[in-house]
């Protein structure tokens, strides 16, 4: 399998891997779970849960590093600082890394985005902002609401446009007729361990998917069952099982 690792420097983040993984195929942007890292993807087991994909030339797979250990993880600081130097790594993405997968994998289709725990959260994020070059957002455990991750201080406008179920609830008008055309979200959860407490991954599904139903925003919400835990093993059979209809 081709493998190539390549490091990137951005304004506001810092020096960030991408790995690609495959030969052709539609590209798949994949996020690690809360503070990980490019290489995460990998070392969990989640390339065994694609490899079919990857030989047969249905997927590029491009891992990127998360920047949460100085933005959502960051509990010393204040919610609204978080959500701006979140904004820097979202830049990074769009400005450095899609660029990137467009020269890497030119004519594609838009890109899939995946990602479990928190990258689940990342994953649907960039889905929603920008259907336009995302295509699918597929999120695994995910939860969407970073306001209530150990949160603190006033919040304000960078806070609200990087929580999906705050703006997401304010589209009205053009804007959510465009993210309706566009948008599509995937939204996988269990009911296991650590799928309530502490994660919240499962009730911020049924929120999630609550407010995209009230918006008419193309989506689905695939309960699993009370086996299905908040871990590495559930994330590789979810992707297994969903990733292939959309490549």
């Amino acid at each position: 399998m081709e493998r190539e690792q390549i490091d990137l420097d951005t304004e506001g983040v810092g020096r960030g891997a991408v790995i690609r993984y495959g030969h052709w195929g539609r590209p798949v942007l994949v996020f690690p779970s809360e503070a990980g890292r490019a290489w995460d993807f990998e070392n969990n087991g989640m390339l065994d849960a694609v490899a079919p994909l990857l030989a047969d030339g249905r997927i590029k797979l491009y891992a990127v590093d998360s920047f949460d250990h100085l933005t959502w993880s960051d509990n010393s600081l204040p919610t609204e600082e978080r959500a701006r130097r979140h904004g820097a790594y979202e830049r990074w993405i769009l400005d450095t890394v899609v660029p990137l997968v467009d020269e890497d994998s030119p004519g594609h289709d838009r890109i899939v985005t995946v990602g479990a725990s928190m990258g689940g959260f990342h994953a649907v994020n960039f889905a929603l902002k920008r259907p336009d070059v995302f295509g699918v957002g597929i999120s695994l455990s995910g939860n969407f609401d970073p306001s209530s991750w150990h949160g603190w201080g006033e919040l304000g406008e960078a806070t609200y446009f990087a929580n999906p179920t705050a703006y997401v609830a304010g589209m009205e008008g053009d804007h959510l007729q465009w993210v309706r055309e566009h948008a599509n979200i995937l939204l996988v959860a269990g009911q296991g361990a650590f799928e309530v407490h502490p994660t919240q991954s499962l009730p911020g599904a049924h929120r999630m998917a609550g407010i995209l139903a009230d918006k008419g925003i193309p989506h689905e919400f695939d309960l699993w069952g009370h086996d299905s835990a908040h871990d590495w093993p559930w994330w590789r059979k979810q992707l297994e099982h969903h990733l292939p209809r959309f490549c």
